[in-house]
């Protein structure tokens, strides 16, 4: 997935910006003072007009005469963008969304994994072994996290259902942030293997049901990380 922090000059730019929004540093209605963010950033006028195409796109920000470019309200955000969701992650708000994730995931999920039951071919297994292979190898969390969003998002694609796939985009960007903070800490998670492999034994054998309760199980775990993550970051 690419995103736009790693752009160069413009991507710096969208991604400065962009987390000012999120953080409320740029509060809502707030007006932009374009030639301070050119100075302050360094950069180009042409440089500036293009990040804020982009973060127009995302919903964030508007533009009007006489009144200028302004940060849009939160209603107009696109809060399933990908960047949107790095940024929300990055400020205090993102132990909420983590929260607004495990609820997303406990709807999704479970269901989509019926239907990959039912639907997997041969090569979905293959992706799905791939992935589980290279978790089991992962190293470091970096390797751990590639291999986490390469198994869900094979489940996604196991279902043959379009829609469904398309939602890898939120649980791509959501696991990403949630993996980096779970496997970033120490003792914060153990092997993630055996719930997966559970996971990934009911879809092989067609059970629909039985992938289904694999699924929930693991879910809970990475609740039960998570809430482990939040008491040791509460903890002075």
């Amino acid at each position: 997935m690419s995103l736009y922090g790693n752009r160069g000059v413009h991507g710096q730019t969208v991604d400065a910006i962009g987390r000012r929004v999120l953080s409320g540093e740029l509060a809502e209605d707030a007006t932009l003072d374009l030639a301070g963010l050119q100075a302050e950033f360094g950069v180009s006028l042409t440089v500036m007009r293009e990040s804020l195409k982009v973060l127009a796109a995302k919903g964030l920000v508007g533009a009007r005469q006489k009144r200028g470019t302004y940060v849009r309200q939160r209603a107009d955000w696109n809060l399933l963008d990908p960047d949107v969701l790095r940024w929300q992650f990055s400020t205090a708000s993102g132990t909420s969304l983590l929260r607004s994730l495990e609820e997303v995931r406990g709807i999704i999920e479970p269901a989509a994994v019926r239907l990959a039951a039912l639907r997997r071919t041969d090569d979905d297994l293959a992706r799905l072994d791939e992935a589980l292979d290279a978790m089991s190898r992962a190293d470091d969390s970096h390797s751990a996290v590639e291999a986490d969003i390469s198994f869900h998002r094979a489940l996604l694609t196991a279902t043959h259902n379009e829609l469904l796939e398309r939602m890898e985009t939120v649980l791509e960007s959501a696991l990403a942030a949630r993996d980096q903070l779970v496997h970033g800490t120490d003792g914060a998670s153990d092997d993630p293997v055996p719930s997966h492999r559970a996971v990934l034994d009911g879809v092989r054998a067609g059970d629909a049901d039985a992938a289904e309760a694999a699924m929930r199980a693991l879910l809970n775990k990475a609740i039960s990380d998570e809430e482990r993550l939040r008491i040791g970051s509460e903890t002075p």
